[in-house]
């Protein structure tokens, strides 16, 4: 829970930046640390301006406890999620911001809800990951981020036919086949 917590206060203090179209920082600014949060920051920012960083971090906190098989950790990721969302100042962002967050915004918040009140259920989780997956993509093309991500893919996801993730490392830790196959996957691209 202390991990949680720190995550969420360092998450909200990230990612202000994200919601200023007009403040531009630089990679500097974030520092990728793999632990429990997956990130941390030099900067001190206001924290109701942050809750699209809070969207990330939960996102990735479902990533990498999928990774490890924990689907506990998981269904607090995707708490943070919906926590974050129901704190966004949409007033905030900009018209292009808004746009893409709308777009995304019912089917995010759906996909976090079945995330965390499925802590028994890590196929379930893995389901809802997917196309949750899809639309961190679509906000992290649409969002200035003071990070570089990645889009990982694995072929062997999804019976087969193949999913996606978004990773804050180029490491790959396979949210989908877990412990069972951790390094399975490519980096396709590199979100700037």
């Amino acid at each position: 829970m202390k991990n949680i917590i720190s995550a969420l206060a360092i998450a909200a203090i990230t990612f202000a930046s994200c919601n200023n179209a007009d403040n531009k920082n630089t990679d500097a600014d974030v520092k990728i640390d793999s632990s429990a949060t997956g990130m941390q920051s030099d900067n001190m920012q206001a924290p109701n301006e942050s809750s699209m960083h809070g969207i990330l971090t939960g996102y990735l906190q479902v990533k990498n406890a999928l990774a490890d098989d924990n689907s506990n950790d998981a269904a607090n990721g995707g708490k943070a999620i919906s926590e974050a969302m129901a704190k966004l100042d949409k007033s905030s962002l900009s018209a292009a911001q808004a746009k893409a967050y709308n777009a995304v915004a019912d089917d995010l918040k759906e996909n976090a809800e079945h995330i965390n009140e499925n802590s028994d259920k890590i196929d379930h989780q893995r389901e809802h990951f997917e196309m949750l997956s899809q639309d961190m993509y679509d906000l992290a093309k649409s969002f200035d981020r003071t990070q570089t991500l990645y889009k990982d893919f694995c072929p062997m996801a999804n019976d087969k036919k193949g999913a996606f993730w978004i990773s804050e490392t180029k490491e790959i830790k396979n949210p989908y086949l877990g412990k069972k196959m951790p390094t399975c996957g490519d980096v396709k691209e590199e979100i700037k």
